[in-house]
């Protein structure tokens, strides 16, 4: 055993030392990250809320969101969520009214999936879908044309797990409750 750890000496040492640096350059490099994802956020709010001009960051129900605005007029509200997908975590941008029952947008923020397959979720034709979605029930994946007026999703072809990913994200952000508390929000 001592044999083998007396060869190892080198490996062991590099690996201290990259590992110590690929730490500190996480370190480093967080701030600038969060940043950027806050530029990014604010930059698409008027995307995901007709209407808004800009955005402010707030907290409703203990949780990050946004407020969308148009002057100093209350909007809607973009809703930050994420979860995992097939790949890796996919991190949303979830738009909604004032009163958070229905859906005005969303964006595909962060994501690993599968290039050529997964990745279809950033497509603005495949988050279209979304666009006008009630939320009293859960938005579920379906592999035919939805039925209108329903809270089913067309699912990317062959990416059925990212695309039932990204409903349950804003499945499990969008609650009965967490809505009320966005509603109350919106009254005050």
């Amino acid at each position: 055993m001592t044999r083998y750890l007396a060869q190892a000496w080198l490996v062991i040492v590099l690996g201290l030392c990259f590992g110590a640096a690929l730490a500190g350059m996480q370190l480093f490099v967080a701030d600038r990250i969060a940043e950027n994802k806050l530029n990014e956020t604010l930059s698409q709010i008027p995307a995901l809320v007709p209407g808004a001009e800009h955005g402010e960051q707030t907290t409703v129900a203990g949780q990050t969101v946004f407020r969308a605005l148009a002057g100093d007029r209350l909007v809607g509200w973009v809703v930050p969520a994420g979860g995992l997908g097939f790949g890796d975590r996919i991190e949303l941008l979830i738009g909604s009214d004032p009163a958070g029952a229905v859906l005005t947008g969303l964006y595909v923020l962060d994501q690993k999936e599968t290039p050529g397959l997964g990745n279809k979720i950033i497509e603005s034709g495949w988050r279209a879908q979304f666009t006008g979605k009630e939320l009293g029930a859960p938005l579920t994946v379906v592999k035919r044309d939805p039925t209108p007026g329903s809270p089913e999703i067309r699912a990317v072809t062959g990416a059925t797990i990212s695309s039932e990913a990204v409903c349950n994200i804003v499945n499990r952000a969008m609650t009965d409750e967490f809505r009320a508390a966005l509603a109350a929000a919106a009254e005050e």
